[in-house]
């Protein structure tokens, strides 16, 4: 059936992200990566040697990490910023659909139903938040050696080491996620996303 004359035009990007939001992303993702980037310096001889300056390294890992939950905390000033925060705290029927056929490595896009987020980011989202509390909190009782008894500061250096592990592999994995998928990424830097990418992978999606 012709379009008609005066139909508006179909759109050729879709808004998917606020300007906040993206800033939001980027100075956390700059800050999480110095926190690892510090981190990798203090744990791996090899790197130790090659940056010295130990004092200076750690001062560095201190304050970004502190500093972690800032960008998060000025995004609540944002409507689009909460508003995304409600979707990824939010889980539906096809959620754990998306989840059993990740669990089964089935990779067909009709088993892996998304909204604006798909499950897989929703868990991450949760994981990462949870992480970097846990990170700041660990990281405060190793830092005022005072305040506490040694069994708390030797049970909190445990783990955070461990813990700061498991999110570099993690956001390894999510950075090899979004190395995989140009458009995601260019929706995160420009904040528009194509329609046929959209429908394609959250064609849950009320826009």
């Amino acid at each position: 059936m012709p379009l008609r004359a005066d139909a508006p035009p179909a759109p050729t990007r879709i808004h998917r992200f606020s300007r906040a939001e993206r800033w939001v992303h980027r100075l956390t993702a700059l800050l999480m990566g110095l926190c690892v980037a510090t981190a990798a310096c203090l744990y791996i001889p090899e790197f130790a040697e090659l940056v010295g300056r130990r004092e200076l390294v750690v001062r560095v890992h201190e304050w970004a990490g502190l500093a972690l939950p800032a960008p998060v905390l000025a995004g609540l000033a944002s409507r689009a910023f909460r508003a995304d925060l409600g979707h990824l705290n939010r889980f539906g029927p096809h959620d754990r659909r998306w989840l059993r056929a990740a669990l089964r490595r089935d990779k067909r896009r009709a088993s892996r139903p998304a909204g604006k987020f798909n499950a897989g980011q929703k868990v991450y989202a949760a994981w990462i938040a949870g992480a970097t509390l846990v990170m700041l909190g660990t990281g405060l009782l190793m830092w005022f050696t005072h305040l506490t008894p040694i069994m708390w500061r030797t049970s909190a250096t445990f783990v955070h080491d461990w813990l700061a592990l498991t999110v570099g592999v993690v956001v390894a994995g999510h950075i090899g996620m979004a190395l995989g998928d140009p458009e995601a990424r260019r929706g995160m830097r420009t904040g528009s996303v194509s329609p046929e990418w959209a429908d394609r992978e959250h064609p849950l999606w009320r826009r």
